[in-house]
């Protein structure tokens, strides 16, 4: 029996397009389980594990940013590839609001699916393999093997996508992480709609350090950003 390489949800209202992607992802070594609907694939998703979503934007019942919404409430750590029909920016930033690691604008090949699927992958799984991962920054200790950030008692549940780009800032901390480099580096590619989702990425990890007033992400002009934890004397 050929070993499977990874449990996939696809959650895509088209039938023929659904089952070609289907047969041809279980014929690669993806286990695929395909839902018509987000109200489906909910359901599907509570009674299954998955390593991977594939959502189609454009469903009936329950939408594809609905369903990942509450997909992300159940499991924040389940990476997430969107297909839409959409090639409106607007779009693609709320597809990375939502935490979604990559998007696909149909019409596409199945081969390039099939690579976005493999990279995401790769690189949640690269993401825990480390040296190091646990890091002390001020009041906040960031466990990224857990995907986690705690301050006292509080315990931060991470997307893969914010503990990447907090892990690349730890690693350049008090220095300048380069933003082409770590768009490159997570994201795979600097273009203005991954640009334009870590940006969203950054403002929620500020969010976040709000509770400590020693610990900046300042924005560097022109090269990137700098994580700082300023020591009082």
């Amino acid at each position: 029996m050929k070993d499977i390489k990874a449990k996939v949800l696809l959650a895509e209202d088209d039938q023929n397009l659904g089952l070609l992607l289907k047969q041809y992802m279980n014929a690669k070594g993806y286990e695929t389980d395909l839902y018509p609907n987000g109200k489906v694939a909910l359901k599907g998703f509570k009674n299954n594990k998955y390593d991977i979503c594939i959502i189609d934007v454009m469903m009936p019942v329950k939408d594809g940013f609905t369903l990942s919404n509450d997909l992300k409430i159940i499991a924040p750590d389940v990476p997430i590839i969107f297909l839409t029909a959409k090639s409106m920016k607007e779009d693609v930033v709320e597809g990375f609001k939502i935490g979604a690691d990559d998007y696909i604008t149909k019409p596409f090949s199945m081969e390039v699916l099939l690579f976005r699927i493999e990279a995401v992958l790769r690189r949640t799984k690269s993401s825990l393999n480390q040296e190091q991962t646990s890091y002390q920054i001020g009041k906040f200790l960031f466990e990224a093997n857990k995907q986690t950030l705690q301050i006292n008692t509080k315990v931060i549940r991470l997307t893969t996508k914010e503990t990447d780009l907090l892990l690349l800032l730890c690693r350049h901390i008090n220095g300048v992480l380069d933003r082409n480099y770590a768009l490159k580096k997570i994201w795979l590619d600097d273009n203005y709609y991954n640009a334009r989702s870590m940006d969203v990425y950054i403002a929620k990890l500020r969010k976040y350090f709000k509770e400590d007033t020693s610990v900046e992400i300042i924005n560097i002009h022109n090269k990137g950003f700098k994580l700082l934890i300023n020591v009082c004397p």
